[in-house]
């Protein structure tokens, strides 16, 4: 097959995806009181409701609806006043009712956007000539290093009841092909399930792995779930079509299942693109059809041919009453959404003058950016950049940091009284205790000497002694200042400041 630079230079990918995303901070389950977790024994949390029981009637959790309108709200959908559930059914085990809650043609949240940033080799994916959005219209700009921001538009963002987990025991991969039992666990049916559908808006594998982190930031800084991919709290379907370089109209489209990590994301819309193309362009058919990812073979397999939306039979749930959402229930949703990432990450620039990767990465987890502030509190001005970068660079090799030692280390650097590769070393030795960085660099005799008249003789002794280093100096090889900066450092012992040595020979050397 051609590689993915090769295909997009004659076809246009479109890409939709549909996300998953289960409600894990909520106590109960969609539509009865049965705990929401699936950590306990099989088939424990379980009643009449979530088992679809002869007469069981569900009532709506308002925590899971106040959610969804927060997710909406966050992501610039419209919260529709009205709605209602509808019944869509399927025969398969993990449904025991045989039909899924979830919502009709007018979900709580539509017609939503997420502007979406694409740098480095990513916006490389997209051809230079595609600068227009999803939308048809929509100019995109890029920066000089080929950056850009799209749009991505959200067409809705519906409420639904989560199904039973399947283990299928003796298949390859946990597939269901070649197993020799499967094992149903109800513990998971009725969880609190949202599902956001994107318009075909992304048009390269980097887009669509960049909506998903976008999207789990998002999830994560409202609280309404821990969006595991591991785990299957979040999961992802994505939609794939090709057509040729001009065309409007899309073409057939494959669902990609079994998705459970960026880089599968990624890796299995790759794959399928160059797939699809190779077909049509020996005039072969694509069918609408629901594949699967394999990431041991990467490739993708076909499942089933692809159900229509009347083969599920939709209509609305008699037991359960139409939503009208007041503006008092909404405003109450607005108002415990917190700082999303952009927001926050624009601030960590504008306040504390960081790059903008390193605030990104800082303001992506609501954990991190907690630990981030946290860190910050009664460290020195000059030391505020510090902190980021020893949070960026270091602190994530260690779990076990207090965010007082973060400050402490980021003081340490700041005031040139250890090297970045000491600091690692006093990380080590303060990860997982309550010791005080400070006090480690004293008892190792590790703080560095950083005054100038201490070191000047140091100095003075190595350019006596590396006349020909300083010859080579002189004559234009500026790189030989590292051989004496190292020769500094041995003389010292190590303790002296390498940034202040590499200044002293500068003025010395007459650079």
């Amino acid at each position: 097959m051609k590689r993915l630079a090769e295909v997009l230079g004659d076809w246009e990918a479109v890409i939709g995806l549909e996300v998953h995303t289960e409600l894990t901070t909520l106590e109960t389950k969609m539509f009865c009181n049965c705990k929401n977790t699936h950590d306990d024994p099989p088939n424990t949390n379980v009643c009449p409701v979530c088992l679809g029981m002869p007469g069981a009637l569900p009532v709506p959790n308002r925590a899971a609806i106040q959610s969804i309108v927060m997710a909406g709200l966050a992501t610039n959908c419209q919260i529709m006043r009205h709605s209602m559930f509808y019944r869509k059914h399927y025969f398969y085990p993990d449904m025991a009712k045989n039909f899924q809650t979830t919502q009709g043609p007018v979900a709580f949240c539509m017609h939503g956007r997420l502007d979406l940033e694409v740098s480095g080799g990513g916006a490389a994916e997209r051809p230079a000539w595609e600068d227009v959005a999803g939308d048809g219209t929509t100019a995109i700009a890029r920066e000089k290093d080929g950056s850009y921001v799209v749009p991505i538009r959200i067409l809705r963002i519906h409420m639904e009841e989560d199904a039973a987990k399947m283990v299928h025991v003796g298949g390859e991969e946990g597939r269901i092909t070649a197993a020799t039992e499967s094992l149903i666990d109800y513990n998971r049916c009725g969880t609190p399930l949202i599902e956001l559908v994107t318009e075909p808006d992304l048009r390269t594998p980097e887009e669509a792995r960049l909506f998903m982190e976008k999207l789990q930031q998002t999830f994560k800084t409202l609280g309404i779930s821990d969006c595991s991919l591991e785990n299957g709290s979040m999961r992802c379907d994505g939609n794939i079509s090709l057509r040729r370089r001009g065309e409007t109209r899309l073409g057939t489209k494959t669902e990609m299942k079994n998705i459970n990590s960026f880089k599968s994301l990624h890796d299995a819309l790759e794959y399928e693109i160059c797939r699809q193309a190779e077909v049509l362009e020996e005039g072969g058919i694509i069918y609408q059809e629901t594949r699967h990812w394999e990431p041991s073979r990467r490739r993708t397999v076909v499942m089933r041919v692809k159900e229509t939306a009347d083969d599920y039979r939709l209509f609305p749930d008699p037991d359960l009453a139409p939503f009208d959402l007041t503006d008092d229930f909404i405003e109450e949703a607005r108002e415990k959404i917190p700082e999303l990432p952009d927001a926050k990450r624009d601030r960590y620039m504008r306040d504390y003058g960081l790059k903008q990767a390193d605030a990104a990465q800082l303001a992506g987890d609501p954990k991190v950016a907690t630990f981030f502030e946290e860190s910050l509190a009664g460290a020195p001005a000059k030391a505020v950049s510090t902190v980021a970068n020893v949070m960026v660079n270091l602190a994530p090799s260690f779990d076990a940091l207090a965010p007082a030692q973060v400050r402490g280390i980021a003081s340490l650097l700041a005031e040139d009284a250890i090297t970045f590769a000491q600091a690692r070393e006093v990380l080590e030795a303060v990860n997982g205790t309550d010791a005080d960085p400070e006090s480690v660099v004293d008892e190792r005799g590790m703080r560095q000497v950083t005054d100038a008249g201490a070191l000047e003789p140091i100095v003075d002794e190595v350019l006596a002694r590396c006349a020909d280093q300083v010859q080579q100096y002189r004559d234009g090889n500026k790189k030989v200042v590292g051989y004496l900066v190292g020769q500094c450092m041995k003389a010292s012992k190590g303790s002296g400041n390498p940034k202040l040595f590499n200044k002293l020979l500068a003025e010395r050397l007459g650079a």
